[in-house]
């Protein structure tokens, strides 16, 4: 019997975002629908309630697609940089 290997390549990979696009997409719904964005962003990374964080623009989903810990790794890096 012969059997192959099927190779699945998922149709974002080449899409993906950085971690700093996805925090400006964020923060672009947030302020648009009204909201202090800053406020609403730490709500999301201490307390990881996406609730924190609008639907609008697919916003919520789209910050789900990093960890909060290598969010807030990234965030220290990016304050030390300065």
């Amino acid at each position: 019997m012969d059997r192959n290997t099927i190779l699945f390549n998922s149709p974002d990979k080449g899409e993906q975002q950085t971690t700093e696009e996805i925090l400006r997409t964020v923060y672009s719904a947030l302020e648009e629908k009204g909201y202090n964005a800053i406020d609403q962003m730490v709500g999301y990374i201490l307390s990881g309630d996406p609730s924190y964080i609008t639907g609008h623009n697919n916003a919520r989903n789209i910050i789900r697609h990093i960890e909060r810990d290598d969010l807030v790794e990234e965030l220290l890096r990016a304050f030390l940089k300065k």
